[in-house]
């Protein structure tokens, strides 16, 4: 074997194997990004690809948006006057479920968008930025506050779109997690996210299937 084609055989190798790792390194990569994103937004990652009909790169390309736009927002704490406030609030809207749960979750929904807004996320008139934010920070509570959201926007004469006083109740009890997380002092973004993992939901909502409130 010649000298010269030695050489063509020992370049060609090279260039194979580095092609080789280099796809190798790409498919661990995305390998990688894929488990921290299901770790860090768990059941909003599968809201993601739902979203965007089982195109799981689109998906991924989304939440990776929402990383870049809002992981470094850092919140700002709640005076202890203010988050006193804000619970008496919500306790007066569960109170006012039973009767008017329409009227409930248009109140709910106000809370959530102005607690938030003042923990130093984008404020209530860019809902769709503050859902964002909120779905990187608070991923296993966000859900909530898009029901209760959605249900406080429905119109009145359109009936067969409206929901129902079930639906309703459910969104209202979905959005008291993140409520809570927002509100409570000892709940930092890092406990709610947590908390949601491990399925700890065991404090009372105030909102039973009748309706009574126990606080």
């Amino acid at each position: 074997m010649s000298t010269v084609l030695l050489i063509v055989l020992i370049v060609v190798a090279v260039v194979l194997v580095a092609a080789a790792f280099a796809v190798l390194s790409r498919k661990r990569q995305g390998a990688g990004g894929r488990r921290g994103l299901r770790r860090r937004f768990g059941p909003e990652y599968d809201r993601a690809v739902a979203r965007h009909d089982g195109d799981t790169k689109a998906a991924e390309r989304d939440l990776g948006e929402r990383v870049k736009r809002h992981g470094s927002l850092r919140t700002r704490p709640l005076a202890p006057a203010a988050r006193e406030e804000y619970a008496a609030r919500w306790t007066v809207a569960q109170e006012r479920f039973v009767d008017s749960p329409r009227e409930a979750l248009i109140e709910a929904d106000r809370l959530i968008a102005e607690v938030a807004g003042a923990r130093g996320f984008p404020d209530a008139g860019h809902y769709e930025d503050q859902v964002d934010a909120l779905s990187v920070h608070h991923a296993h509570h966000v859900h909530g506050y898009r029901k209760v959201h959605r249900a406080a926007l429905d119109t009145p004469g359109a009936e067969e779109h409206r929901a129902g006083t079930e639906e309703m109740r459910a969104a209202m009890i979905e959005a008291r997690a993140l409520f809570d997380a927002l509100v409570k002092e000892q709940h930092t973004d890092a406990d709610a996210a947590h908390d949601g993992r491990h399925g700890t939901h065991k404090r009372s909502t105030g909102i039973t299937h009748k309706g009574v409130q126990h606080g």
